[in-house]
């Protein structure tokens, strides 16, 4: 009977000794899950993967490139560990903290520099936020890689909070070091994808191995040069092949919102825009007061056109779409700080920056910063906004010149402008006395005293007098 509860208390004793070696510095468990590659334990579209002995282990090979979804398992923070085979190009990679196809954390290898130790972009981390990959805005969180096609590689992810390592292959050395997760999610599911074969996935939900759970150190936080706080307006439509101009400036009564960068100053519109399924525009302003007259560099990165203005001259137009002929070759037709550099004017006293910014094409994004900061002070210190005027009909009328007449009309609050033998069309007022027609390209500056109207289409000016 001794014996029997002598070797009932030492079995407690050890169960209690295996909790505690199991259990994380956090205190939380970590418990090993050694995930089944069985068709019960995925979601996938039928015809897509297949479960297999791969190489005397059981595997789970994707077919089509389709997302295959790991079953019942949240996942936050820990360290995920799998092989992965590499078949087919383009990618192949794993999700994690997917709440759905919109909002998800991804971590993938370009299978075409497999075997290339040298390529920058072998290994690559990028969030999905609002249905957008953010790769173009993110080339920073990339390395190289050293992995094979038709042959395993070994990958280890530790995740902790807003931080992650990435191990491909070599354990003692990190591929990625990941110091702020960029996605808007912080739990979710599993998944892969791209035509690969997956074997020997574990996951240790809690096991961070002392990686801090807080945002690591921003390369950009000390430097006063970048531009961070902007006021943006809300996207309007821009149809493929029209430029931004004059008569698209924004108008005095428009509403902006006040916003600050992000980290290595990026104004992500993405974020707070999502998907463009057209082509779109937003306007970005900042003051600049400068102590003198002076000339500045401004570098500026975008993503995926630009139109730049200071105090309404525009002084750079450039475009960066990926795959396009004009996209910038550093980096790749990525956003990055390196994409173009140019003069900044700037006259004694308060100077307007105003940035057009267009996209239709994955990420949505700027980066801007000064040369040095030498006598200049930024901020959005701007005027309210200027309600349109009660008063229409100082503005209506009929106006005429040597080439022809204009007659407009005040009708529910809204000014319509009409042409000899035309339809009549709805101006937009956008600053003091002035008015445009923004499809044409047409801006209107109206002075009721003198009962005189200046018309504006590109480099053509004429002068109408009202009857």
């Amino acid at each position: 009977m001794k014996k029997l509860i002598f070797i009932v208390v030492l079995s407690c004793c050890c169960l209690q000794l295996f909790g505690q070696k199991n259990k994380s510095k956090s205190g939380s468990s970590s418990l090993e899950t050694k995930i089944p590659m069985t068709a019960a334990s995925w979601d996938f579209p039928s015809g897509s993967a297949e479960f297999i002995d791969h190489k005397n282990v059981p595997a789970m090979k994707i077919l089509k490139g389709d997302k295959v979804v790991l079953k019942n398992l949240q996942f936050s923070e820990g360290t995920i560990e799998f092989d992965i085979e590499l078949e087919q190009e383009p990618f192949a990679g794993i999700f994690f903290r997917m709440a759905d196809n919109n909002e998800s954390e991804y971590f993938y290898l370009r299978v075409a520099r497999a075997g290339n130790k040298a390529a920058m972009d072998a290994a690559q981390y990028a969030s999905f936020v609002k249905g957008v990959l953010l790769w173009d805005l993110m080339d920073h969180y990339q390395g190289p890689a050293d992995f094979k096609k038709n042959d395993w590689t070994h990958i280890k992810m530790v995740i902790s909070g807003l931080q992650m390592l990435v191990f491909v292959n070599e354990m003692a050395r990190p591929t990625l070091e990941i110091p702020r997760l960029e996605g808007n999610t912080n739990k979710g599911l599993l998944a892969f994808n791209g035509r690969c074969v997956i074997a020997n996935l574990v996951v240790k939900p809690g096991q961070v191995e002392g990686l801090p759970a807080r945002e690591g150190f921003d390369p950009t936080y000390h430097d006063p040069r970048y531009i961070r706080s902007w006021e943006i307006t809300e996207p309007l439509p821009l149809p493929r092949g029209r430029e931004l101009y004059e008569a698209d400036f924004p108008r005095l009564a428009v509403k902006w919102q006040e916003v600050v960068a992000e980290r290595r100053g990026l104004m992500n519109m993405t974020r707070m825009f999502g998907a463009s399924e057209s082509r779109r525009y937003v306007w970005l302003r900042a003051k600049l007061t400068s102590a003198t007259e002076q000339v500045r560099k401004l570098s500026l990165g975008f993503s995926d056109e630009v139109w730049v203005y200071v105090n309404k001259q525009m002084i750079f137009v450039d475009k960066n779409t990926y795959t396009s002929p004009q996209m910038r070759k550093i980096p790749d037709g990525r956003i990055s700080i390196e994409n173009a550099q140019f003069d900044l004017r700037l006259k004694e006293g308060e100077n307007e920056l105003l940035i057009g910014v267009a996209n239709d094409f994955f990420g949505w994004g700027l980066i801007a910063r000064l040369d040095k900061m030498d006598g200049i002070d930024i901020s959005t210190d701007f005027p309210p906004p200027v309600e349109q005027p009660k008063d229409l009909n100082r503005y209506t009328g009929t106006y005429n010149s040597s080439d022809g007449k204009l007659v407009f009309t005040a009708v529910n609050d809204v000014l319509m402008g009409q042409a000899a033998g035309q339809p009549s069309v709805a101006l937009e007022y956008f600053d003091k006395d002035k008015f445009r027609l923004e499809q044409a390209g047409v801006v209107l500056e109206f002075y009721p005293e003198e009962k005189k109207l200046i018309l504006k289409e590109g480099n053509s000016v004429q002068t109408f007098i009202k009857e």
